[in-house]
């Protein structure tokens, strides 16, 4: 029903967290902002497709109040109840997707010898 609005809303928070430290100069900092872009371009992307999925089944809809389950309270509950699970579940496995692929990444590099671009 609604579960994508939780991967969007952690979306949105790294978004900000990532333009922030985009200005930094640090060195440190800016190579974070990219790795934070790889998380957004996935949270995002995730989030877009289950939102077209959703519109895809009715469940959203271009009017007010946008989400059909905000109709009857007892849909809201079960909305409510999808996306402090499935929602929750979602963004929780998103991120340590990218957390275990930085960690790949990081392994790997230090077996090649490459050194990581500033």
């Amino acid at each position: 029903m609604a579960c994508f609005i939780v991967p969007a809303g952690e979306a949105i928070i790294t978004t900000v967290a990532e333009k922030v430290l985009e200005k930094n100069d640090s060195p440190v900092l800016s190579q974070l902002s990219s790795k934070l872009k790889v998380l957004n371009g996935m949270l995002w992307g995730g989030s877009a497709l289950l939102a077209f999925e959703h519109i895809w089944h009715g469940e959203v809809v271009p009017w007010f109040p946008f989400l059909t389950a905000m109709n009857d309270p007892a849909d809201t509950a079960e909305m409510l109840a999808e996306m402090s699970t499935v929602g929750v579940t979602m963004a929780i496995v998103v991120t340590a997707a990218w957390a275990i692929g930085l960690g790949v990444a990081s392994v790997l590099r230090k077996k090649t010898g490459e050194v990581p671009a500033a």
